[in-house]
């Protein structure tokens, strides 16, 4: 921890738009640095660790919005990881998808989110009336955009609540700087068929912006 006892966090979120309310909920913070990660695991993975190398944080969050898998995150409510797991890395078969985990290769797709400060956020959240919810979400290189996608994501991954495409290459670059790590989503939209009328943008920035306000007040 930084030396006047107060932590240093590094929040990676995705798009400017996150970012925005981001900084709208946690106001004037000089301890709390929000970075853009791009898009998609990759270039996540690589500004998290640019971001990393400049300071000495005692926290990495990854932020932003995300889909809810139906009857598990409703549309507007938040989602923070348990496990952070990259949905997509691995090999198809005949028989089913083969994660990076089975294959044997000694790397894992799955990374736990620093248990005891999930918790307290958890419970900050719920005493901030935020609807909010524990689970596991998944990144995705590819948005799911069909009904047999998603069955076979839930198949899967039945503990899985959210998807979205950075969260993996946040944790893992946190991972290797060994920095405890988060992943917080606000949800937009159902998992499924891809119908843009159903998203609810307005909605998810606004429960963002009041969870940014609540995880400032917390963690610092």
């Amino acid at each position: 921890m930084s030396m006047n006892n107060e932590r240093r966090i590094l929040i990676m979120t995705s798009v400017a738009a996150e970012k925005e309310a981001i900084l709208k909920g946690i106001g004037q913070t000089p301890s709390i640095d929000v970075v853009l990660a791009g898009v998609g695991p990759i270039s996540a993975g690589i500004q998290t660790t640019k971001a990393l190398l400049t300071k000495d944080y005692d926290v990495v969050i990854n932020m932003g919005i995300a889909g809810g898998f139906q009857d598990k995150a409703a549309v507007g409510t938040l989602v923070i990881a348990d496990e952070i797991i990259s949905g997509d890395l691995g090999a198809e078969s005949p028989e089913k998808f083969i994660s990076l985990d089975e294959l044997g290769f000694g790397a894992s797709t799955r990374i736990k989110a620093d248990s005891e400060l999930v918790m307290h956020c958890l419970t900050s959240l719920k005493l901030a009336s935020v609807p909010v919810q524990l689970g596991h979400v998944l990144t995705l290189s590819t948005v799911t955009g069909t009904a047999e996608t998603t069955k076979s994501l839930q198949d899967r991954e039945p503990d899985a609540v959210a998807e979205a495409m950075e969260g993996y290459g946040v944790a893992l670059a946190a991972q290797e700087f060994g920095k405890p790590v988060l992943e917080i989503r606000s949800i937009s939209n159902p998992i499924g068929p891809r119908d843009r009328f159903a998203w609810r943008m307005k909605e998810a920035f606004a429960t963002l912006e009041r969870a940014s306000k609540v995880i400032a007040e917390v963690l610092l």
